[in-house]
């Protein structure tokens, strides 16, 4: 039988689930360093054109992904919509409309489910992961879904 609760019981259980709302609120507001992709905004999304198959004719030649991204026009109306989604009243100056899964692995360039307000630094760091990933698929050390893997895991849970 369960025995009754006590105050002590009561404030741990209130501690928890403050600490599960921190954790998981959107956006961090004002700490533009530390925000993630939210994975129901920004689940990510593949661009069909591009397959293990045909790695070589896309993301493995240089200069492909110029051919395929988005205006900025596009991506700064996107930026502005999108930090007010998740919060983020910082300077549009101080984010990158980031793809969440980089047009060198071969995510979509306009589907904003695969768009997000990437905050300077961290969008900056992450361009060079993105490049370094691109180079291991290319050199045959990662396939395409394993890089695309990895970008997700980072930008979705690696603060």
């Amino acid at each position: 039988m369960a025995r009754p609760l006590t105050p002590v019981d009561v404030l741990i259980g209130l501690a928890l689930v403050a600490a599960v709302v921190v954790l998981f609120a959107p956006g961090h507001h004002g700490d533009a360093n530390t925000i993630l992709a939210d994975p129901v905004r920004t689940p990510g999304v593949l661009n069909p054109n591009v397959t293990q198959a045909n790695i070589r004719s896309t993301i493995c030649r240089h200069g492909w992904t110029a051919t395929i991204r988005p205006p900025v026009s596009y991506t700064n109306a996107l930026k502005r919509k999108q930090m007010r989604q998740y919060g983020e009243t910082g300077s549009m100056s101080d984010y990158q409309e980031d793809h969440l899964i980089s047009l060198e692995m071969g995510g979509n360039p306009t589907d904003p489910r695969n768009l997000w307000p990437e905050p300077y630094p961290r969008a900056a760091e992450m361009d060079q992961i993105e490049n370094e990933l691109n180079s291991e698929i290319c050199d045959g050390k990662l396939t395409l879904a394993q890089a695309q893997e990895r970008e997700d895991t980072i930008k979705h849970r690696q603060g």
